[in-house]
């Protein structure tokens, strides 16, 4: 699946992260009959959490996803907006991307799934890096796994990070120099 077909062809993307499943589908109508916008994903994850993306020009983005975070006000973990999505970002949020060449490994771990969408999108732009996926793990939390030369792997390591403004949102980060044989084949496969 192309970056475009995940997106819809949209340079702009929305997500709101709800700690509540039945807020989240509220949220999603509201966003949906708000403004001129694309539905591009919806998941539960674990810990009964609702995830919603959404696809459309900048205006209309702003608009709707401030009507979700109204609708779901209490409920709402995490938000954001990326004006100009990297084309690598939606292959990654939907799962795992198989890089043609492994050096260094780049890790960013969130408390919140958002958080790691975001961080992955500022970390690609960042630097010469691949994203092997940025998204959900269980327990509801985000991950962001990255790989390129070991520079360009620990820039865009600290350019995710420093996306992360949410006080509590990182867990850890880390940078593997030149990971083992085994552990590029269990981040890749």
């Amino acid at each position: 699946m192309s970056a475009n077909e995940i997106t819809g062809g949209h340079h702009c993307i929305g997500f709101l992260e709800s700690s509540s499943i039945a807020k989240g589908i509220e949220a999603t109508d509201v966003m949906m009959k708000m403004a001129e916008v694309e539905l591009l994903m919806t998941t539960i994850i674990p810990r009964g959490k609702y995830l919603i993306m959404i696809g459309g020009n900048v205006a209309d983005v702003q608009a709707s996803l401030r009507a979700g975070m109204q609708t779901a006000a209490g409920a709402v973990l995490d938000h954001f907006i990326i004006k100009n999505v990297h084309p690598e970002l939606p292959p990654a949020i939907k799962g795992r991307v198989k890089p043609d060449h492994i050096e260094a490994i780049g890790i960013i771990e969130t408390k919140e799934v958002a958080s790691a969408i975001y961080a992955g999108d500022a970390a690609v732009k960042s630097a010469n890096i691949q994203l092997i996926e940025a998204r959900n793990q269980p327990g509801g939390k985000g991950l962001v796994v990255m790989t390129g030369e070991v520079g360009a792997v620990r820039t865009a390591v600290a350019a995710g990070v420093a996306s992360i403004t949410k006080d509590g949102m990182l867990i850890g980060e880390v940078v593997i120099p030149y990971a083992h044989e085994a552990l590029r084949k269990s981040l890749t496969s």
